[in-house]
């Protein structure tokens, strides 16, 4: 056996190709054929029509809204009636020194997590759920989520007010709590926002988190059932960790979606709530850039938003990889 695993060699030793079969070479290539000039190139090349567009759609808005903050730009500079003036860093200590800036930051911080963590515990369970079932149930499962994720953000918001309306909605009525409104109040506002949030969210992540445990070998799961571990054990011991990579898309694009949400907070709270007690980062920056002209504020507001999402993910895919995940 061992002189069959030697001639297959070319009579040489396992470490060191022969010369005599000419089945390789020094670059590593069979039949000592030289690597091709400019092969490093060859995926941009491919690459290169969507970096073209994501550069037209994401690149050259994010260098005007930056440019736009270092200036002073409001109605004025608009209608061309005065000159814009560079002001520096001013617009930023302008914002920074306003607690108005770091409430509304605070608030956003904290609704943002709050849909993070129900988006990705209904999801996830949702998933699992969906391995349990027959394939009847799991099909009007499936149909019903993806038609909460088709359907608009506008139109979503205008059903869950209706849903909660205080004078015609069908869950004061089976609640039995009269004409309670539900967007008067902070907390029952963001509770609100908070439900429709994870109703248009879960569906990507139940879809993905269930694509993900099909992928995964019956046997781990059998073996896992076997030695008596219950559904919740196998889920933190044996799917989560196989399904960590994809726990990481499905967290930094949650936090992406729900850290940026305009359209629920603007149509269910009516524009931030009652003297603005349900605003939001983007939200914030809206009223500062269309309702007070300030849009050199607005173009700040955005990019201290953007600085916060990349560093958010930055820091998680740092994580991730020092526990030895790859992405």
């Amino acid at each position: 056996m061992a002189g069959n695993a030697r001639a297959a060699y070319g009579g040489g030793s396992p470490g060191r190709p022969s010369a005599r079969g000419g089945g390789g070479s020094r670059s590593g290539r069979p039949g000592g054929r030289p690597p091709r000039a400019g092969g490093g190139w060859t995926p941009w090349l491919y690459l290169a029509p969507a970096l073209v567009v994501l550069g037209g759609l994401l690149v050259y808005p994010i260098y005007q809204l930056g440019l736009i903050s270092f200036f002073q730009y409001t109605q004025a500079q608009v209608s061309g009636g005065e000159p814009a003036t560079f002001e520096g860093f001013g617009n930023y200590a302008e914002l920074f020194g306003d607690p108005r800036f770091w409430q509304v930051l605070l608030a956003t911080v904290l609704f943002a997590a709050a849909c993070v963590v129900s988006t990705l515990a209904v999801g996830c369970a949702l998933a699992v759920l969906l391995t349990r079932v027959r394939a009847v149930p799991r099909l009007a499962l499936m149909l019903a989520a993806l038609g909460a994720w088709a359907t608009p953000a506008v139109t979503g918001s205008t059903v869950w007010l209706f849903l909660f309306d205080p004078d015609f909605g069908p869950v004061n009525r089976m609640l039995g709590i009269g004409d309670h409104s539900w967007t008067y109040g902070r907390l029952s506002a963001f509770f609100l926002v908070l439900l429709e949030v994870v109703w248009c969210s879960f569906p990507f992540v139940m879809v993905t988190v269930y694509a993900g445990i099909r992928a995964v070998p019956g046997e781990v799961l059998e073996a896992a059932s076997l030695d008596g571990a219950s559904q919740w054990r196998i889920w933190r011991s044996v799917l989560a960790p196989m399904l960590r990579p994809i726990l990481a898309v499905v967290t930094i694009q949650s936090v992406i979606w729900d850290f940026k949400v305009f359209t629920q907070i603007y149509v269910m709270t009516n524009g931030g709530g009652i003297a603005g007690q349900n605003l939001v980062l983007n939200v914030y920056a809206y009223q500062q850039a269309f309702a007070s002209s300030q849009y050199s504020l607005g173009s700040a507001i955005g990019i201290v938003t953007l600085l916060i999402l990349l560093a958010v993910t930055l820091v998680y895919l740092r994580l991730l990889r020092r526990q030895g995940e790859e992405l």
